[in-house]
């Protein structure tokens, strides 16, 4: 659990400032930018904006929930518990999640789709208002998702730059102060030189729109988890992936003060014989990090891609266990929910039990950010692994 003092000694933005910051201009701190030429005047009214914000979210044990899942795919939890996918039925299960209370106390940031940002709760109140209530920072996804790339090696680009721009700003308008952009690299597929080259550059184009509209944007630059190869593999393309992203990020001027990044932990392959130990995945995780991330960026949330709920906080916790230079921490979805929305079953009297498993794991996790995690008590539930092989969000 985390202490209060830790959690107040933080730097933290007001509640007025992550809904009301942008009504007024905002001149950029030259410590911020003095890096960049003289030319680069872009984000000028929001440099001191998105660095509070990045340290706001990465702050001291806490992390992100991520429940931007698309309707599409939301459906699919909610059929897993034999829910219709409707609106309202996604309405009650965020309502549940929003509403847990002292979530605040361990998740700093909540990623949400379109929906989610403009909807309200069962009971009329407005999400957005809700999580800023609970001290969490709204986040928003605003990729438009994966698509074939033609000429690869069946491989993937994101799409979402056209109009991203326009959107960014309606978003920040509605209280969103953080953008999420995922793109995707397979290695049994290759990957090919143009797979991530194209991942690279969409992610810096996004990033830079998103700096532009006062969103701090969320790189997400995932290896999938999919196929037979060793953690040496693993750790050989996420060092091309990483090199290519930073490059891309700085040709494009984006600030690095006023990003965070969410790679995937460097792990085996999924259907890899030889597993690895949270150890193991630590060390190869930390050498990478300490080889191509610059240490201006405030906070790591690693994505737990398919990891059982148990599996992805011990390999967090793992990271936590010596200082380094950079805040590592979580940005989960179904390592933070799955318990929790098989607990709640669609049933009204359900709700709390549900939110008590949310609780237990968010809290699990801020233990493992502090290094303080032991793994005690937990249920077979959250050992079960989730992997998906050629899932589709």
């Amino acid at each position: 659990m985390a202490s209060a003092s830790l959690l107040s000694s933080s730097p933290v933005l007001g509640k007025s400032e992550w809904v009301k910051g942008g009504q007024s201009i905002r001149l950029p701190s030259t410590s911020a930018v003095r890096c960049l030429p003289a030319t680069v005047t872009i984000r000028a009214s929001y440099a001191d904006e998105l660095v509070k914000t990045a340290k706001t979210i990465a702050s001291p044990g806490r992390g992100i929930l991520a429940m931007d899942e698309s309707n599409a795919t939301c459906g699919k939890r909610l059929a897993s518990i034999g829910l219709e996918n409707t609106e309202a039925n996604r309405q009650a299960y965020r309502t549940l999640l929003v509403s847990a209370p002292g979530l605040g106390q361990y998740i700093s940031g909540a990623i949400l789709f379109e929906e989610t940002l403009y909807q309200s709760t069962v009971d009329g109140k407005k999400i957005v208002d809700i999580l800023v209530e609970q001290g969490i920072v709204p986040g928003i996804k605003v990729d438009k998702g994966l698509v074939p790339l033609a000429g690869s090696n069946n491989e993937s680009w994101c799409q979402g730059l056209d109009g991203l721009a326009s959107r960014s700003a309606a978003y920040y308008q509605q209280g969103a102060r953080f953008a999420k952009w995922r793109t995707v690299v397979s290695i049994p597929n290759g990957p090919s030189a143009l797979a991530v080259k194209e991942a690279a550059w969409g992610l810096a184009r996004y990033a830079a729109i998103s700096q532009d509209n006062g969103l701090v944007p969320i790189v997400e630059p995932e290896i999938l988890l999919d196929g037979e190869h060793g953690i040496d593999r693993t750790f050989e393309v996420a060092q091309k992936v990483w090199a290519e992203v930073f490059f891309y990020l700085a040709e494009n001027n984006v600030l690095f003060e006023g990003i965070l990044l969410k790679p995937s932990m460097v792990t085996p392959g999924a259907e890899c014989s030889d597993r690895a130990t949270p150890e193991q995945v630590a060390s190869y995780t930390l050498k990478l990090l300490k080889s191509r991330i610059p240490p201006a960026v405030p906070g790591i949330m690693f994505l737990s891609g398919g990891q059982s709920e148990v599996e992805a906080t011990l390999n967090l916790n793992a990271m936590n266990q010596a200082p380094n230079s950079w805040h590592v921490s979580f940005s989960y979805a179904r390592a933070l929910q799955n318990t929790c929305l098989k607990t709640w079953g669609g049933r009204p009297e359900n709700v709390k039990a549900a939110q008590d498993a949310l609780l237990l794991r968010a809290k699990a996790n801020s233990l493992a950010q502090l290094g303080k995690y032991t793994g005690e008590g937990e249920s077979e539930e959250a050992k079960k692994g989730m992997f998906v092989k050629g899932y589709v969000y």
